[in-house]
């Protein structure tokens, strides 16, 4: 329970970065990872060392069919296969045919890239890669590195009770009371839904966009936060996404996409003020982590923490039919909760 799921997309950065003849090196769950694209711009993930001598490949050439390793040029396609072994005399019997790089399930979709690193079999029900149901006019990407563990970035993701203290900016928070909130959350396939309600205008965000905003915010596994905004025909997508790196190190990425080309006038606006936001999540969790490493419990506490809760259900949820070979069976009910906020 306290490592991420094995068998999940993970968001590894934007797919714009990687083009041409370039290589991305990745960690993902104590993992090293180099992305690339093929000849034809199909993206592919492989694990970054040549079985020779254990040399990360993204150090070394890429020509569009094949990586050249640096240390003795052996040569791998991006589908793992060892195409050349160039050290090898006309009279060796070796058959490098069957040497391989292990490669890994990828998919490109919302902007991003998605690994999956699970080795064994796939169960076939595994949480859907978050997507986009609108085409954006603009979109700007923060990605912060948190020294923390995957799970204690994840509960933020869906803990409502943090906002009044961790995010309180003028222009997130303007109202400085507590108020009792009560939302209805429903289960959707591998998560939640607090279901799509009108919201106050009273946040400069939400008047920028006009009429009455209706929100919808949706939590998937692995970790994966899926806030979409409507008012009128305006649609503005929040989306922020938790990926291990290795032990206490997750990278929050957070993506706001819009529809309106009017608010492309903002962009350079909005990437400092989702900069300041996840920077003040970055640093509460890195501090909570240090609690947590001293004595590794948490008491969750009342229907604001039952989100958490939820989390860790679900997840155990996933463990459990992975292990059985069976489908997924959202253990949730539809619920209303109340917090102050």
């Amino acid at each position: 329970m306290r490592q991420p799921l094995a068998d999940a997309w993970y968001c590894v950065g934007q797919a714009r970065g990687l083009a041409g003849r370039c290589l991305r090196p990745v960690a993902l769950n104590g993992e090293q990872i180099v992305l690339g694209r093929d000849a034809q711009g199909a993206p592919f993930a492989l694990r970054d060392r040549c079985p020779h001598r254990g040399m990360a490949l993204s150090r070394g050439p890429f020509d569009g069919d094949t990586l050249m390793c640096p240390f003795h040029g052996w040569r791998f396609s991006s589908d793992g296969r060892c195409r050349d072994v160039p050290t090898l005399s006309e009279h060796d019997a070796a058959d490098f045919s069957r040497i391989r790089v292990q490669p890994f399930p990828i998919r490109e979709s919302a902007g991003f890239l998605w690994v999956n690193p699970h080795l064994g079999p796939s169960g076939g029900d595994v949480p859907a890669v978050p997507a986009l149901d609108f085409e954006p006019a603009g979109s700007v990407v923060v990605e912060l590195e948190v020294a923390a563990s995957f799970d204690l970035t994840t509960l933020s993701l869906v803990d409502p009770g943090h906002v009044a203290f961790v995010h309180d900016s003028w222009w997130f928070r303007p109202s400085k009371g507590l108020r009792e909130k009560v939302k209805t959350f429903e289960p959707v396939a591998h998560g939640f839904t607090m279901a799509s309600h009108g919201t106050t205008k009273s946040s400069p965000v939400y008047r920028l966009l006009g009429g009455t905003p209706e929100v919808e915010i949706e939590f998937r596994l692995p970790g994966a936060r899926l806030e979409r905004i409507r008012a009128g025909a305006r649609r503005v997508a929040n989306y922020t996404f938790a990926t291990p790196l290795g032990p206490n190190r997750t990278m929050l990425t957070n993506a706001l996409y819009w529809s309106s080309p009017a608010l492309n006038l903002l962009k350079p606006l909005a990437r400092p003020l989702m900069r300041q936001f996840l920077a003040q999540d970055q640093q509460v969790l890195q501090h909570a982590q240090a609690g947590l490493d001293r004595k590794p419990t948490m008491v969750l506490f009342g229907q604001g923490d039952l989100p958490g809760q939820w989390y860790f259900r679900l997840k155990r949820e996933a463990l459990e039919a992975a292990r059985a070979g069976r489908p997924f069976a959202n253990p949730l009910e539809r619920r209303e909760l109340r917090w102050r906020s």
